[in-house]
This record gives structure tokens, sequence and C-alpha cells, in this order.
């Protein structure tokens, strides 16, 4: 192995490359990015006057096996003098709000929030987990996100809590998206566990053996829900791209967008608009219609099974007010779709980082998340829709919802388009299809990114390490 190509300098091809420097195996690594700018949804605005505004991910999780392989990465990246931590008990994490029939409802949380009837649901939560239990296994191999939770605990849960977390997490609408594919957990507590209540005691199925590095450790030890980075999120792919500069092994290309990958005696012709690279291996990065558009006649079935991972277009409007106007503190609130399709949710970024707010004077920073799976019904086309459109509809959104009456004092508008993939029912046998072909085909290509084994930002970095070890056959 020598040299290997990686499509797509968003986080996924980043962090791939950064563990293929880790092999002495490989000799070159060459990046190619289409545009002006590595490290894709993750993006930051750093204000000169010190405040931070986020355009994609924010808070990461440090859960699991992915959480710790990312604290990981950030310890090995010198991050960790950087990392802003919310623990569980910081009121970010305690209080997390649903809007429904026009009010602000905080979500349920501890043994009391289970065993008292807390508006808008009409029982106590615990009734619903307590007959769960009895609920018998699913016969199907998947199942939407909706159906399942209906079966397991509940039409209204379905209908409020869940439709409103898939709206947060995957701007899309549950009764379209996977079980398996979305919530694994969920789907191999019942597969394990015949529950979810014993999945959730009990474990359900084995989990990726990884050690905890120092950030890890201290993020169990002081109980971290959630964590960013002084300077944001960006700061982390513009560390990792700092890193592989210096590593004097890969090359990296802005503005390279992939015309056409052909299969060459040993590994891949890969043609861009000023020239020709040669490559043993490719790593792609790019979202799946992308990498559908550049691979070649011989690989239809591959293009055509790609062609059909479905993606949502995101507005994400950043608004800042002068002075405290939230009338309640957490971290922010969803609404389900059956309240108002178009706005997806609402983060209050001051209460969990208020490290982000402008230093001098006090400030209220707030992200309005707005289209999704819903863009196109509510907005009309993406390419037609104005940022004035755009930013009227956010404003009305924490006017009406919050109650603020006041301007904000500052804005910015950023229209996400495709950024995140829709894992509808049935995604794993696609996913599965794929990779049949590329072994039957002996094709040296590896898949990473969003668009096939999860969509957040702890996975698709877990992905890069997942294919550099199978290319290489050891452990990163």
């Amino acid at each position: 192995m020598t040299t290997v190509a990686v499509l797509g300098g968003g986080i996924g091809g980043l962090a791939a490359s950064y563990y293929l420097c880790k092999s002495p195996q490989v000799t070159k690594v060459i990046v190619l990015e289409s545009s002006s700018r590595f490290g894709g949804w993750l993006s930051s605005t750093r204000r000169s006057d010190g405040a931070v505004f986020e355009h994609g991910p924010r808070g990461i999780r440090p859960a699991g096996a992915v959480g710790r392989n990312s604290l990981n990465m950030v310890d090995d990246l010198g991050l960790d003098g950087e990392i802003l931590p919310v623990d569980y008990s910081h009121v970010a994490s305690k209080n997390r709000y649903v809007y429904v029939n026009k009010q602000l409802h905080k979500m349920p949380s501890g043994i009391s929030g289970l065993l008292r009837t807390v508006p808008p649901f009409s029982r106590p939560l615990l009734l619903s987990v307590a007959k769960e239990i009895l609920v018998r296994k699913g016969k199907e191999d998947d199942e939407s996100i909706h159906s399942f939770v209906s079966r397991r605990l509940g039409k209204e849960l379905a209908d409020i809590a869940v439709d409103s977390l898939c709206r947060g997490v995957f701007a899309g609408d549950c009764r379209k998206l996977s079980v398996r594919s979305c919530f694994p957990v969920l789907f191999n507590a019942e597969q394990h566990r015949g529950s979810l209540v014993l999945g959730m005691l009990l474990g359900s199925g084995p989990t990726p053996a990884l050690p905890s590095g120092p950030l890890a450790q201290r993020s169990q030890t002081e109980s971290w829900a959630q964590w960013s980075l002084r300077s944001g999120m960006q700061s982390l792919p513009e560390s990792i791209s700092e890193l592989l500069q210096q590593s004097g092994r890969v090359q990296l290309h802005r503005d390279a967008a992939v015309q056409h990958i052909t299969p060459a005696a040993s590994g891949w012709t890969i043609e861009l608009e000023d020239g020709v690279i040669s490559a043993d291996h490719i790593i792609s990065a790019m979202p799946a219609k992308a990498l559908s558009s550049v691979l070649p006649p011989s690989c239809q079935s591959l293009k055509q099974v790609l062609q059909d991972i479905s993606t949502v277009t995101v507005a994400v409007v950043n608004l800042e007010y002068e002075g405290s106007i939230l009338p309640v503190t957490g971290f922010g609130h969803l609404l389900p779709s059956s309240e108002n399709p178009g706005v997806l949710g609402v983060v209050y970024d001051s209460v969990p980082f208020p490290q982000h707010n402008r230093p001098d004077g006090h400030t209220t920073r707030l992200t309005v998340m707005m289209g999704g799976a819903w863009f196109q019904e509510v907005f009309g086309p993406s390419d037609t829709v104005t940022d004035e459109c755009i930013l009227s509809r956010a404003t009305e959104a924490v006017q009406n919802q919050l109650g603020v009456t006041s301007a904000p004092s500052w804005s910015w508008v950023a229209l996400q388009k495709d950024c995140i993939p829709q894992y509808y029912q049935g995604h794993f046998r696609k996913v599965e299809s794929m990779r049949r072909f590329i072994k039957a085909n002996n094709l040296p290509l590896s898949l990473i990114g969003s668009s096939y084994d999860g969509v957040s930002v702890n996975d698709v970095i877990f992905s890069g390490r997942t294919a550099v070890e199978e290319l290489l056959g050891t452990a990163v």
C-alpha cells in the first residue's frame, strides 16, 4: 500500500487521513476536497469581539466507544486545553423542552418525572416503561422508528417525544426513518433482550473495545453529557489539517473536485479539472450521490444504490440578542411535526456554552433549525429561497415560541444543502449490498462518512478509523 486517495475533506475524510498517517504501511495520502475549505459541516464563525457561532454540529456526546474514540483524537491533537465540557448536573443537561399546543413543556427527567403525569403527556411515563417489558418482540428485520416506539412504548410517546427527537437529530420524519440504522441500540435491545428496558439494564450486545485516554477518562469521572471547543467545533478539522500538513506524507488539495474515477492496472485513475492522479486505494468520504456520479459505468449497480440514499436540507439561523431574553433555561426546545413542520427546534446556545458569548456585555445566542424533511413543503425549492425569508421565519419562531419581542442585534443564515443523509427503512440492506459489490469485484474502495453507518460527528470519525483498520489489517 503506497498511495491512498481520500475523496472529501470533511471530518470523515480528515479523520481517515489522520489514522492513515499512524501507519508506516502508507507512504502518501492525497486528500481531495471540492470546496475552498476543509471541515465540511463543522463550521464556526469567530467574530472579532470574541463571540463564536456554530453553523453545524455543536455539542458532541462523549458516551460509548465512538465518543471515547473522538476524545482520544482530541487528546492526541493537543486540544485538551480547549475543551468546554457540560456535565449531567448542568441545567442544559437537565432541562430540555418540547413546544406542543403553543406552549413550552419541560421533558420529564429523573424519578419524579417518570412517576408523575407531566404535560404534554396524558399519563406517567413509568406506566409505558413498565408495560414495555411485556411487549412481544417484532418479527421484521427493520421497522420505522415511529412504528417501533408506538408498538413498544405507546403512540403518544412516538407522536410527541420521538417525532421531536428525530427532527432534532436527523431533521427527518420518524415515520420513514429506520430504527435499525438510526437507533441501533434500541433495535439490538429488542433483538437480544426482548425489551428496551432489559436491554438498557443488561446491555444490548457487544460494543467495540476501546481504551480511554486521559480526556475520555476525565469525561467519565466528571460525568460529561457533551463537550465543545473554545474556538468552536471548526477547531477540530483545523487541528487535524495542521497535523496532516506537518506529517510530510499528506497532500491536501482544496478546490479539487473529482470528475471521474476509473479502475487502473493497480488501483485507480482519478480525473480532476486540471489533471490526473493515480492511487492504489480510494477512501470515499463524499456524499453517496456525489460518489455515484463519478464512478465508472462498470460499477452501475453500486451507482444505483448510492443514488438511492436521500438527504435533507436544513436552514440554520444564528441569532444574537442583547440582554437575557429566555423565559426558561435549558439546552433548547424541539417541536413535533404536528406543531410546526417548518421549525425543527431552537438551541439556547448561551446556556450550555456561555464561553462563546461576547465577553463584554450580556447577550443571548440562539440557533433556529428549520426545514429538513419538510424544507420543500415549507420554503419551496432550496435554490429559490432567500436569506431574508429564512431569517424572517426564524425571528418569527423565536417571537412566537419564546415570547421575545426585541429584534436580534446580529444574525447569520446558513442554508446547509443536503447536509443530513436519511436512513429510511431498509437502509442496512443498501449498505450491505454496496459493500458486497465492492468485495465481490475486489475494488480498492472504502466507503466512509455520514451516508452509511451513522450521521453524528463521532460516528463519522469512527467510520474513518474502521475503514483504515480494515484496509491495513491492523489496529491504529
